[in-house]
């Protein structure tokens, strides 16, 4: 697992330009301010390069496959293509499917339903619930919480090692945390994988965005990912690696596009012949511009230089923490320790406060977007505060009024698109509220805390 370090200043990169970053909103106390969008790790803000290439596109816009006009053909072009970019983009094997999803859950439901019969999944109980939830169907054993990557490997090993009957084994692994931003020993986490007849999936989620993914250096089976955490806008993701288990499955999805060819048979029914390749699973009119502005999001980051972008992310990273650690009364969570390399997500608590209560004051008076809650990873949330990881809760509604105690935290996130100025502003609003407390009143509506008016 590589390790990061910070750029010295002189050497960060700009931020690139994304959409949204003139938008000014209003303050609860008056006026307006530019607004500081730092929950990446929930949505990215589409990349204005990926914007202007599916406005230049929308005009010529088609259905894909079979069509004989030119604009069809086109759509088709440049839909396929947009597969070709995305497996260069992870450095995918020659023989590897992309499969063009709805996002990293989608992605991963689809593995989960072309799992072979009486496969085991091993997943650590520190998964976003897409990684967490989708295996049904299969025997799922869930590990704790490793406290260092080296002990995630010895974990995993050990479970492997114990699992009957020795079937078929799947293991998903995060790339990077949705709630500590930490990275995960991937490469080491997959060789103990493939030691012991298993094999494994990356939920790169949070890992795509910020850094590069080489299906083939990290030695992984498949990967998932999302658009819109990749600078892209909604409704596209990716499942990409190994083609035996989706082509040995029956369609994710069974319709037009999956099919090769369908024919009555002498009893009534129906015969049908299904692709064998990615389209076997992409039933329906596939979302030409999601996959196009995937493939756009792929190139801007690929030609922007993941080097450049990963210096100005650390120089960010480094200026947020060196901000929360002068405020005594700010914990920021963590699996792996202080030094453990991470994206540029970082959640904490603060003594006193509620989260809720916290978040609503940072956009109400500061003009600034964070999240607070679970984080849609209810157990590692509850292992980092310390309560039991089985407490029931319910993600981004805590129950705690305005001052009172609630088992949440607060989630700053940012990347390739974040300027100096909004981490420089969070970090003073954090400081300010802590000293000198909110300047509004706020209520709690629907298990939000929102300002009173």
């Amino acid at each position: 697992m590589s390790v990061f370090t910070a750029a010295a200043d002189q050497s960060v990169c700009a931020p690139l330009p994304v959409l949204g970053s003139d938008v000014t909103v209003p303050l609860v106390t008056g006026g307006e301010v530019t607004y500081a969008a730092l929950d990446y790790a929930a949505s990215a803000p589409a990349l204005q390069r990926v914007w202007d290439d599916v406005a230049a596109y929308a005009p010529y816009y088609g259905s894909v496959h079979r069509g004989a006009g030119y604009l069809s053909q086109l759509s088709t072009d440049l839909f396929e293509n947009a597969r070709r970019t995305v497996a260069e983009f992870l450095d995918c094997r020659a023989a590897d499917q992309v499969v063009f999803t709805r996002s990293t859950t989608d992605s991963l439901n689809l593995l989960a339903a072309a799992l072979p019969a009486g496969c085991q999944v091993f997943v650590f109980e520190t998964e976003h619930h897409a990684s967490l939830l989708p295996w049904r169907d299969a025997r799922v054993t869930c590990l704790d919480a490793p406290r260092t990557p080296w002990q995630a490997v010895e974990t995993l090993e050990r479970a492997l090692a114990d699992r009957e009957p020795h079937g078929p084994a799947l293991v998903c692994v995060t790339g990077a945390s949705n709630v500590t931003g930490e990275l995960w020993p991937v490469r080491e986490l997959a060789a103990a994988a493939h030691a012991h007849g298993a094999r494994i999936v990356l939920d790169a989620a949070q890992l795509a965005p910020h850094h590069p993914v080489s299906v083939q250096d990290l030695d992984v089976d498949w990967v998932a990912f999302s658009g819109h955490k990749l600078y892209a806008p909604f409704g596209s993701g990716v499942l990409a690696g190994r083609a035996d288990w989706l082509v040995a499955a029956e369609p994710y999805l069974a319709g037009g596009g999956a099919s090769r060819k369908v024919t009555r048979r002498e009893d009534g029914g129906v015969a049908v012949e299904w692709h064998e390749s990615a389209a076997r699973h992409e039933a329906g009119s596939p979302n030409v511009i999601g996959a196009y502005s995937i493939a756009s999001a792929c190139k801007a980051l690929a030609e922007a230089g993941f080097d450049a972008l990963v210096a100005r992310e650390q120089h960010l990273i480094a200026k947020v923490r060196a901000g929360l650690a002068e405020v005594p009364e700010v914990r920021v969570l963590s699996l792996f320790g202080d030094d453990a390399p991470r994206v540029g997500v970082i959640s904490f608590v603060v003594d006193g406060w509620n989260s809720s209560h916290f978040a609503a004051a940072l956009s109400a008076e500061y003009g600034i977007g964070v999240r607070d809650g679970l984080f849609c990873a209810h157990p590692l949330v509850r292992t980092l505060l310390g309560s039991d990881p089985q407490t029931q809760g319910e993600c981004g509604a805590p129950e705690a009024a305005p001052g009172e105690e609630s088992l949440n935290a607060i989630r700053v996130s940012f990347g390739a698109g974040t300027p100096d100025e909004h981490v420089e502003r969070f970090v003073a609003a954090v400081k300010e509220l802590v000293t000198e407390g909110a300047k509004w009143t706020y209520r709690t509506e629907e298990g939000r805390c929102v300002p009173a008016v």
